[in-house]
């Protein structure tokens, strides 16, 4: 991390009061830097907590006013290290400069260290008891003294933020207490959720909470999305959930965050992808790739672009859907672009086309390289969608002397236009494809002409599998069928489902064969291990029973809606509920 400055010293201090002024939380990092002497930051008054680091450099006024800053938490930490750095506050070529630290209610640095050096006229950053305020005994702690302190007060024992004597930074607690107190004796300890200190006992006595602060109260965790209901055996959705946002509990997230689980984020991790219900935004898993719309050839950035070549083929990395045209031309394959200066296009990095789905004006392939024979790259391909169209056409293939199969295995729709392949001396399958079967449109046209004879194809054996249905294939093997004769497991057609035997047991849905849950035993002879998806489809469980759900082990310390689930298994690998005075389980 490096600190930020704007050259116009008046910009940087109106940035700074726009920012901070009647801000309590800090969700970030704070950083003060350049602010010249005469400047009134009274307004920092107002802070008492921040997530990330404070920085405070390169200044000339004489008192930092962060007098009700409580608790820096160090999120992020500048240099890798520092949650709080205050260097170089002093002007060189005269009297001005820091001169003390107003950090006097200042009492609980959660993570990293602390470094303090090169402040010309600070004093007592030397009588401050650090090692109190920073929690990891191993943060690094660098404080080097720039000038004479004056003593503390007589009741502050040698520690203090400065000479008065409201300054003082420790209370000696009992040897009893975990954390911080309120006075010296057994019953003086702070709540263990509190940090920074507290006026009492309870969680909701703290100054700052170590975790969440839940309406007041200081918590572990906030009120969890799912609570156990001991009724249906089942997670289910709590009423009174709260969303993380930084150190407090929500019931709603920002409108400019997003929900991902039980948080607020800035923007949903690689894995999920952002969807709004109910009016709220949220994360959730992607099922493959996650959804990337990209321009195609001849859209946006992709504007004046003629084929997909060297120079743009890494615009199209994880893209699932492409807004547009995919073109490959002559210069996709083996041959340098003179003319553009752009070199020949490395055949493996066609594989980046792999993960789209969708193209919503028209494929045209007029040029492949040599030693692909198929056009597999193209397996996840869903839907052409023919928006736009290429003389009427959304499909063409033309000229290829060495693509022996389409495998488009994925493709189940072309939206609008016409098919036209043409002089593809090698290819076989063509003429198995029940294209009628792909179209939207009545007046949609298949033109396939001068490609390789089927009577060929069916000597050299390149036929479709048995397993494909009468609608064909798009090339060799159960996984290139149109549609399957019996059953389909995944990609592949089958003869029939694994309803007795097999590594995985299934039950069909219709013709499609899906695998029993994981906590499902198989079962022997000529007994189905299932009978539908679901733990509670099980004939007989693999582990253990809870109500009708089969399950790896019985619940241990779920959140309920008032407590926490603790269940033992009795002989029959039942779960039962522990006694209501356990708290930790019970043996069984």
């Amino acid at each position: 991390m490096t600190l930020t400055t704007l050259s116009d010293l008046e910009q940087q201090y109106r940035t700074l009061k726009k920012l901070y002024e009647n801000c309590e939380v800090v969700m970030g990092n704070l950083e003060i830097t350049s602010i010249d002497r005469n400047r009134n930051l009274s307004f920092l008054k107002s802070i008492r907590e921040v997530t990330g680091y404070v920085l405070v450099a390169l200044n000339q006024f004489d008192y930092l006013p962060l007098e009700n800053l409580r608790i820096v938490r160090g999120t992020k930490l500048y240099e890798g290290r520092y949650s709080l750095a205050i260097f170089l506050n002093y002007r060189r070529d005269g009297y001005y400069g820091l001169r003390q630290l107003g950090l006097r209610n200042l009492t609980e640095i959660l993570n990293g260290g602390v470094y303090v050096d090169q402040n010309k006229f600070l004093c007592h950053a030397d009588t401050i008891h650090w090692r109190d305020i920073i929690k990891n005994p191993q943060a690094e702690l660098l404080v080097v003294p720039s000038n004479n302190s004056r003593r503390c007060h007589r009741s502050c024992n040698g520690r203090c933020w400065g000479h008065q004597e409201d300054q003082l930074t420790k209370t000696v607690c009992a040897e009893q207490c975990d954390g911080r107190c309120f006075g010296p004796y057994v019953s003086d300890c702070c709540h263990r959720e509190c940090a920074g200190g507290c006026s009492g006992p309870k969680d909701t006595d703290c100054f700052a909470c170590t975790n969440f602060n839940d309406s007041g109260a200081c918590v572990t965790q906030c009120p969890q999305p799912f609570v156990y209901n001991p009724t249906s055996f089942q997670l289910e959705h709590n009423p009174r959930a709260k969303y993380t946002y930084g150190a407090f509990c929500v019931k709603k997230c920002p409108h400019n965050f997003v929900v991902d689980h039980s948080s607020c984020v800035r923007a949903c991790p690689s894995n999920k992808m952002e969807v709004e219900e109910n009016r709220i935004k949220m994360c959730i898993p992607c099922t493959d790739v996650c959804p990337k719309v990209c321009d195609g050839i001849g859209t946006g950035s992709l504007q004046t672009a003629q084929t997909v070549d060297a120079s743009n083929i890494d615009k199209f990395v994880n893209c699932t859907k492409i807004n547009g045209n995919l073109i490959f031309l002559i210069t996709v394959c083996l041959f340098r672009d003179m003319y553009h200066g752009i070199g020949p296009l490395d055949p493996e990095r066609l594989n980046v086309f792999r993960t789209v789905k969708e193209i919503t004006g028209f494929l045209n392939i007029q040029s492949w390289p040599q030693n692909m024979t198929d056009l597999s790259v193209f397996s996840s391909l869903a839907t052409i969608g023919g928006r736009s169209l290429y003389s009427g056409i959304s499909l063409l293939i033309l000229k290829q002397l060495w693509i022996s199969s389409l495998q488009f295995q994925s493709l189940d729709e072309i939206s609008a236009g016409n098919v036209y392949i043409f002089n593809n001396s090698r290819l076989c399958f063509y003429n198995t494809v029940n294209w009628t079967s792909l179209f939207r449109t009545p007046s949609q046209k298949v033109h396939i002409r001068n490609n390789r004879d089927p009577k060929e194809c069916s000597q050299q054996q390149m036929v479709c599998d048995e397993m494909c249905s009468d609608d064909g294939c798009w090339g060799p093997g159960s996984d290139q069928c149109l549609s399957c004769r019996y059953f389909r497991r995944g990609r592949a057609c089958v003869e029939s489902c694994n309803l007795f035997d097999g590594e995985m047991r299934e039950f069909s849905n219709g013709s499609v064969c899906l695998e029993c849950d994981s906590q499902c035993e198989k079962m022997d002879g000529n007994t189905m291990s299932c009978f539908g998806q679901g733990p509670d489809q099980c004939v007989k469980c693999l582990h253990f029973k809870d109500g009708p759900n089969c399950v790896e082990k019985c619940p241990d310390g779920l959140q309920g809606a008032n407590s926490f689930i603790f269940k033992y298994a009795k002989a029959n690998n039942e779960c039962h509920p522990c006694h209501a005075n356990c708290t930790q389980g019970m043996h069984s």
